[in-house]
């Protein structure tokens, strides 16, 4: 315990300590558990295949309408909490993805 000075009245100022088997509530909300952060990396990685993938359309603007498609299809989906439907969601995305890109590498 310290007191702040410069103050008429002096305060005991206590410091509060953070312990890790306290759950944190920060600015991002509650933390993750381990299925939904593994999940959540999985959704990032086929993200940015599809991203990356966009790069071989020859045409800008089918490429754009294509990356905007996939960012509307995410960020549709991102208040998704179910382990269940996001496993879905992945599979789908992922077997939707690799069609495209047989389609993408016969141009």
């Amino acid at each position: 315990m310290r007191l702040i000075r410069g103050r008429s009245n002096p305060c005991p100022v206590i410091a509060v300590r953070g312990y890790a088997t306290i759950s944190p509530k920060g600015r991002l909300g509650t933390a993750l558990s381990l299925d939904h952060f593994l999940l959540r990396s999985r959704a990032l990685s086929l993200y940015r295949d599809i991203i990356r993938g966009t790069n071989r359309i020859s045409d800008p603007t089918t490429r754009a309408e294509t990356r905007n498609f996939a960012r509307a299809e995410f960020e549709r989906h991102r208040s998704v909490t179910d382990l269940t439907h996001i496993r879905y969601l992945l599979s789908t995305g992922k077997t939707e993805w690799e069609n495209m890109e047989r389609y993408i590498g016969g141009m």
